[in-house]
């Protein structure tokens, strides 16, 4: 597909997110009733809330970001490179605050682009979301009120791959895997982010898998444009 778009105006981003709480019984008698109606539809009969709360992270209601991972091409004699840098930590309200500072700073003309996988459904939302549960007036390409779809500054690599298709969902491990780009999961997967965290203890090791994660979605928009893919010497971390 030929997308008609100059990589270099484009941030692409990942996000990493826990249970604001490790374990369920630090939840208020409110929360965990609340908590208990949110996931109805989803569990199944058999599955108490509390055997459940292990996946309240994807929730901004009940999860926290601990993880922000952004991409971005820049040129130099000539010479390209996808530089790579994370927001990180305990505190959530600091870490958003500094995306937001990015985005407003580097990333504010009406060209800039925000595309991450799947990010129309997880990411873009859920750093809107945790930014008004903490007062942060949201960034202008966060605040899609009385915008038409065609003025959404977001592109969702999933979405692209969808072509039309509203039903199908393909992860980014598949996608990567299918279109011969070096897969991001070599060490944990979503699904092991809360344990590092709370149990191991290891914030490192999480913001390396987002970071491949953020330059897998960076390589996949390259190759959907037939653009070369970035070479390992061409990353740099800042």
């Amino acid at each position: 597909m030929n997308l008609k778009i100059n990589v270099k105006d484009i941030l692409f981003l990942d996000i990493e997110t826990v249970p604001q709480n490790e374990k369920w019984e630090e939840l208020s008698q409110n929360h965990q009733e609340l908590f208990t109606k949110k996931t109805a539809y989803q569990r199944k009969d058999d599955i108490e809330p509390e055997d459940f709360y292990e996946r309240a992270g994807i929730w901004a209601e009940f999860g926290k970001i601990i993880c922000i991972s952004v991409a971005y091409f820049a040129e130099k004699n000539q010479k390209r490179t996808l530089r790579v840098t994370s927001f990180s930590g305990d505190d959530e309200k600091t870490i958003l605050q500094d995306f937001k500072n990015l985005l407003e700073t580097h990333f504010n003309k009406n060209q800039h682009l925000l595309c991450a996988h799947n990010g129309k459904e997880f990411d873009f939302p859920y750093i809107a979301r945790r930014m008004i549960i903490h007062q942060i007036e949201l960034p202008k390409k966060l605040n899609l009120f009385g915008k038409k779809p065609w003025e959404v500054p977001h592109l969702d690599t999933m979405d692209l791959w969808k072509f039309g298709d509203y039903k199908h969902f393909t992860s980014l491990q598949l996608l990567t895997a299918v279109l011969g780009i070096p897969s991001p999961k070599d060490d944990i997967d979503g699904a092991d982010v809360g344990k590092v965290y709370y149990q191991e203890k290891n914030l490192e090791r999480i913001v390396s898998y987002c970071e491949k994660d953020t330059i897998a979605v960076a390589q996949l928009l390259l190759r959907f444009n037939n653009e070369k893919l970035v070479k390992e010497d061409e990353i740099v971390q800042i």
